[in-house]
């Protein structure tokens, strides 16, 4: 977990990330830290039951009705919810056999980080996704 070498491969593997607690709100850390990643070029899922879309892409309710509309297309799972929202998400993970998880910066979950790795997905846990991609000095927040 949170080895350089994994977060490097995620962020050069992953094209779509599905994003969990991506709210509306401009002033959310996870509306600009997707926009970040937008602009980067990555394809951003949003899923929250309360938007109809985000950042010009629709919403889903859950990682369910996102997965069967894309039919499987999600390369990343990141997580803005609390932590003790991170059970459910990662059995969904696990259920629905994708392979990256990537848990922001404040989210953390060591039971069910350890289930997921064990069910061979990748796993970031606490670390912003838009401070990694930054640091490795790929592109500007610009």
């Amino acid at each position: 977990m949170n080895d350089p070498e994994t977060i490097r491969q995620i962020l050069d593997d992953a094209k779509i990330i599905a994003v969990v607690g991506l709210s509306a709100d401009p002033a959310r850390a996870s509306y600009g830290v997707s926009k970040f990643m937008q602009r980067q070029g990555y394809r951003i899922v949003p899923i929250n039951p309360k938007a109809a879309s985000v950042l010009g892409e629709p919403a889903f309710a859950t990682l369910d009705e996102a997965y069967s509309a894309l039919g499987g297309n999600i390369d990343l799972v990141n997580v803005f919810r609390a932590p003790e929202h991170v059970p459910e998400i990662v059995k969904d993970v696990i259920r629905l056999k994708l392979t990256s998880l990537w848990l922001q910066e404040g989210v953390c979950h060591d039971e069910a980080a350890g289930w997921a790795e064990a069910a061979g997905v990748q796993v970031v846990m606490d670390r912003c996704i838009l401070k990694e991609r930054m640091a490795a000095g790929w592109g500007s927040a610009a």
